[in-house]
């Protein structure tokens, strides 16, 4: 099987600060694996998937499914956080194993690993680059001022009032994650794409085949968009906190180090927050070491938020509901042109 893996991208330029971080961080023993913890990660959360399944077929045709609707949205986001983890090659030492750990959590969730892994490498590598950051091409919002005046027709609406519409626009995301995995399969170049098509063909099949002999037409198709729906809003609400609202690097070259901690924010709060965003609440942290456990991340943070200080690196850190607040006024300044543009008289 090739190994996949996400890595840090060496800078083009001697990185003096980002060398003795790392030895901060390597005497400290942060970057050491994990084992124990993984597997005890792992196998609660399949017992839970699985427990969730029997409890699924034990309720059969309620309306009641809808509360395990939401369960499994949960459980899926919680497995897609594993297959992540295991892209960045935080369980085991060697691709191979790691891939094989992404490959089964992709299959569980119905996303394509080989092309979770290719956007996420991109995005790594220039985090907030209006050109080389997959995570900011996104045709339903406009991340830049440039992206704004580049909308047309329907899309530069959406634009003017994407603060209003992102977090509804996230009900689609858990559909838009499992078509851009079926439409990778026609890549040829995709590797595993046979093992890909495979995993995602078996996904759906066995997915599709038990909630509709479970449930009654009407309920089963409630239940899909009510799970695939929640699904998609605890995707993206764990995901764009880390870089959205924050300054891009188009036109910029920085360091290694600088690059990484200026288009990152972390989100504070204590375990039950680490557990509910994955890890990636130390968003600064883990794209300086994206291969560092995940649960090493907390004692990495006030390590690299003192370093930041004395080399006068702006960390950025703040609360998980004001995140999302700084999320919605970038959105909402991004459309203000847009919105007094529309309301300028014509020019006869």
């Amino acid at each position: 099987m090739t190994s996949f893996g996400v890595s840090p991208p060496k800078p083009v330029t001697p990185d003096h600060d980002y060398a003795e971080l790392s030895r901060l961080v390597r005497a400290s023993g942060l970057l050491r694996r994990r084992h124990r913890y993984y597997a005890v990660k792992i196998t609660l959360n399949v017992l839970a998937f699985a427990g969730g399944w029997v409890g699924f077929a034990f309720i059969g045709d309620s309306w009641w499914q809808l509360f395990l609707a939401a369960f499994f949205a949960f459980m899926f986001a919680q497995l897609a956080f594993i297959g992540h983890d295991a892209g960045h090659r935080q369980i085991f030492r060697t691709g191979r194993a790691n891939d094989v750990i992404g490959f089964w959590h992709g299959g569980m969730v119905g996303l394509s690993y080989g092309w979770w892994i290719d956007q996420h490498t991109r995005h790594h590598a220039n985090p907030n680059h209006e050109q080389d950051d997959p995570d900011l091409d996104i045709p339903a919002l406009a991340f830049t001022g440039a992206q704004g005046d580049a909308k047309r027709g329907f899309l530069r609406w959406m634009a003017k009032y994407q603060a209003f519409l992102f977090f509804p626009l996230l009900l689609l995301e858990g559909f838009s994650l499992h078509v851009a995995s079926v439409q990778t399969l026609r890549r040829t170049g995709l590797r595993a794409r046979k093992t890909e098509a495979l995993l995602l063909v078996a996904h759906f099949a066995v997915y599709l085949t038990a909630v509709f002999l479970v449930l009654s037409p009407l309920t089963a198709v409630v239940f899909i968009l009510a799970h695939q729906c929640l699904w998609g809003v605890y995707m993206g609400c764990s995901f764009a906190p880390g870089h959205k609202g924050m300054p891009t690097m188009t036109g910029q070259s920085l360091d290694f180090l600088r690059k990484q901690v200026l288009t990152s924010r972390n989100v504070r709060g204590g375990t039950w927050v680490d557990f509910t965003l994955g890890g990636l609440n130390y968003q600064i942290e883990h794209h300086l070491f994206p291969s560092m456990p995940r649960p090493n991340l907390r004692r990495a943070q006030p390590i690299v938020r003192e370093f930041c200080a004395r080399h006068d690196i702006e960390y950025t850190q703040c609360g998980w509901l004001r995140t999302y607040g700084y999320v919605l006024q970038h959105l909402h300044a991004i459309g203000a042109p847009l919105r007094a543009a529309s309301r300028e008289p014509a020019v006869p």
